[in-house]
């Protein structure tokens, strides 16, 4: 409420939860006192608060931030790519607003960011930087400055040849389709050639500078990988491919630890380079 959500209806079990609430926020909206375990059936949790609100969903161009937050602001956004599951989404906006990114854009194919597991497991990073959904990958680059460098979070360390990238199954392009017993992504003459165009980007461990002006991070999901668009992406803009080494025999990381350890690597460069 105080980051500018319109409330439409509120449901409470006693009068006096109301007290902590802005009194003007509750004007223009219907308060129906319920009996708790009515609450206690509507809600997802085991013990519930005894209150719930039925909110508009927010538009980010409208809503106002906490002056702690944009005061911490970094030139770094968050590209999610793909991201199904709640709960890792919702960890990695909880990272990226601690991390003090200045937005958070959401590919189509991400689950969505207001699902009630998204938004309990942000824990109110929804309403402290603004967070863009369902964007086609040719508008995206519309919310990034001319200046920004993409970078792709990689989950292990690859050759960079062109055939190598094709055959880890890390881009979902829906142009491209697997032609099963080979070892190339194919479903036309263009496609190839599509392929073929491919960049050379480059690699490097994460903690190695990379974050020295305006960047943006792509994290991609684990059932899907990094979209093929992704790394046109960060080709085009001069980026690079970050890995996270692990030792040998353990599974990669999942993508809501290795958002979170490549956006406060990518804080630490950045404060450290403006100090």
């Amino acid at each position: 409420m105080e980051a500018g959500a319109v409330l439409q209806t509120m449901f409470f079990s006693r009068v006096d939860q109301l007290k902590d609430l802005p009194s003007d926020k509750l004007q223009n909206a219907e308060l129906i006192k319920v009996k708790f375990e009515d609450i206690k059936l509507w809600s997802d949790v085991v013990t519930p608060q005894g209150i719930m609100g039925i909110f508009k969903r927010p538009d980010h161009v409208k809503m106002k931030y906490p002056e702690s937050q944009l005061k911490n602001t970094l030139p770094l956004s968050l590209i999610c790519d793909n991201i199904r599951d709640p709960g890792n989404l919702g960890t990695i906006l909880r990272s990226a607003a601690g991390a003090g990114c200045n937005k958070v854009l959401l590919t189509k194919g991400c689950v969505d960011a207001w699902e009630p597991k998204v938004i309990r497991a942000g824990m109110g990073a929804h309403f402290r930087l603004p967070i863009i959904t369902s964007l086609e990958w040719d508008i995206l680059f519309n919310y990034l400055s001319e200046d920004t460098k993409v970078f792709v979070a990689d989950h292990a360390l690859l050759e960079t040849s062109k055939e190598k990238v094709i055959k880890q199954d890390w881009m979902s392009s829906k142009k491209v389709s697997y032609v099963e017993g080979e070892d190339y992504y194919s479903s036309s003459d263009d496609e190839v050639d599509e392929l073929l165009d491919l960049p050379n980007v480059p690699i490097q461990n994460y903690h190695e500078q990379w974050a020295k002006g305006p960047s943006a991070l792509v994290i991609g999901g684990e059932t899907k990988g990094l979209s093929l668009e992704s790394l046109l992406l960060t080709g085009k803009s001069g980026g690079r491919r970050l890995y996270i080494p692990v030792v040998p025999g353990v599974e990669s990381l999942n993508s809501a630890m290795a958002a979170s350890i490549l956006l406060f690597e990518g804080k630490r460069q950045l404060e450290l380079r403006n100090s």
